[in-house]
């Protein structure tokens, strides 16, 4: 029997020269003697799944993405990076539960990508994983990406290829719900992203900056975290007290809807007007703590599912959470304030509904330090609350890595040496996070919500803090290949992946 190393990495290689149902058989998606028969992305099962969710008289919803090399104008900074639009976030993609929609994607990179729908229960085969659910699209070439959104809520689009989310690779996906009782004044799309790349180094080099340091440590050398962005800050200054340690690289910049503090952003509304504001947090690297001065916040949904409504002063968002808040505006000018958890500096936006000044860029309102959520003590709401259910099958996830060498393992192997978590159709499974490491690490599940145990929060990608551990549960209603990793991108390029596999 081959080993899993050879297993996955044949699976990387023959999808980039001939396809994913190519390898089907190599791979034993198709029984043989290399394990269970398991689930093709693109398979009947997949397809069946992909028609019980069509909507009855659902609209098409058609958009094109380019990805290219562009310069963006961060609001004095001028970097050279890739996106899909000449700013940052991309083009807003807005649908209702249960529309289709049909996604052109032209590359116009000097490499390979591909489009990852964050947090969309979607068909297997249209999920964005290169070497797992589809080819990568070449340099020059097009795809057309085609599902039906079946859950409202706040999601986003990136790329699932090396670490190009570390660039202006990203944009929100809106599904909106047909029965919304709405109520508000105004919507406020608000992404929230660390920022290095035309800075000096790319992703690229600053992934392989992290790979060299640990060798040089390794071998007696000296020095801290933080020139892995080209930037100053020590290890010792990227730790948080809720988090631990904070992260890896000393990002220069945090942006706010693609501007830097010091050119924010502003929403312009009225005195009185209640606002819903949908944050993304879409950093590679970064949680954020967020808040607006002078208010107070009622998050109403985590991760596009709702929650019992509650009122706090701020919320802490990890790499990939999003959350839905709405806000009673006051008369004056305020400042939306991310500051980056752990780290050194903050993002900014301004909302004006009268005359004033808004805070300076570089003040931290009290509100970060009083009430705070973090997404995992929230509660899910009465209708999307998961049924009590023993588990059918339990799966224990132990997270832990190293920066000398810069490795990060599930249950102690990188992503090419670990065998698929295999599971039914049908199933309750229970997902069994425990952190060994010393940092934090947002654990984000493809192609599914589950469920915080204990009538916790519906969500899709949870922050796992060090020595502590999180339950969380899913029903296995989606067949297909679905990837489980940490949304810190580094990590996760550096081997915190691992195949959630149904079997046929």
């Amino acid at each position: 029997m081959q080993s899993a190393l050879t297993r996955r990495r044949l699976l990387a290689t023959a999808a980039g020269a001939a396809g994913v149902a190519t390898v089907a058989t190599a791979l034993g998606w198709v029984g043989g003697a290399l394990g269970p028969r398991l689930v093709e992305p693109a398979g009947e099962l997949v397809r069946r799944g992909e028609a019980g969710r069509r909507r009855a008289g659902a609209a098409t919803v058609t958009a094109a993405l380019q990805p290219r090399p562009v310069t963006l104008d961060l609001g004095g900074p001028l970097v050279q990076t890739w996106a899909y639009a000449e700013s940052v976030p991309g083009p807003l993609l807005r649908a209702r539960a249960g529309d289709l929609l049909r996604i052109h994607v032209e590359n116009g990179l000097p490499a390979e990508t591909s489009v990852h729908w964050h947090g969309v229960a979607l068909r297997n085969d249209m999920d964005g994983v290169p070497g797992l659910t589809q080819r990568p699209i070449a340099a020059g070439g097009r795809h057309t990406y085609e599902f039906t959104a079946p859950d409202p809520g706040t999601y986003f689009y990136h790329p699932h290829s090396g670490v190009q989310l570390d660039r202006g690779l990203y944009g929100v996906v809106v599904i909106d719900d047909p029965d919304e009782p709405g109520g508000f004044d105004a919507e406020w799309v608000v992404v929230l992203d660390d920022w290095v790349d035309g800075t000096g180094r790319t992703p690229d080099q600053v992934l392989a900056s992290l790979a060299e340091m640990a060798e040089h440590m390794r071998h007696g050398g000296h020095g801290g975290h933080g020139g892995h962005g080209g930037h100053g800050g020590g290890m010792e200054t990227m730790v948080s007290p809720l988090l631990g340690g904070a992260g890896d690289v000393a990002y220069p910049w945090y942006l706010v809807n693609g501007r830097i503090a010091d050119a924010p952003v502003t929403l312009t509304g009225k005195p009185g007007w209640r606002v819903r504001i949908r944050l993304v947090n879409a950093a590679a690297d970064t949680a954020f703590r967020v808040a607006l001065t002078g208010h107070r916040l009622t998050v109403t949904h985590t991760d596009g599912f709702p929650v019992v409504p509650t009122d706090v002063d701020a919320i802490l968002l990890g790499m990939g959470e999003r959350a839905d808040v709405t806000v009673d505006l006051g008369d004056g000018a305020f400042g939306l304030v991310a500051a980056a958890e752990g780290k050194i500096g903050q993002g900014l936006a301004v909302v004006r509904t009268g005359a004033g000044e808004p805070p300076p860029a570089t003040r931290r309102p009290a509100e970060l330090d009083r009430r705070m959520a973090l997404a995992s003590t929230l509660r899910a709401a009465e209708p999307v609350r998961l049924p009590d259910q023993a588990p059918d099958r339990v799966h224990t996830l132990v997270l832990s890595g190293q920066m000398m060498p810069y490795r990060w393992t599930i249950n102690g192997a990188t992503y090419e040496r670990l065998d698929p978590l295999l599971v039914c159709s049908g199933e309750r499974v229970r997902l069994r996070l425990v952190n060994r490491s010393t940092m934090f690490h947002p654990m984000h599940v493809h192609g599914h919500t589950f469920a915080i145990t204990g009538g916790g929060a519906r969500k899709d990608t949870v922050i796992v803090v060090p020595n502590q551990g999180i339950d969380v549960d899913l029903d296995a209603t989606n067949p297909g290949q679905w990837m489980v990793h940490c949304h810190n991108i580094y990590h996760a390029e550096a081997g915190m992946m691992i195949n959630l596999a149904y079997q046929a």
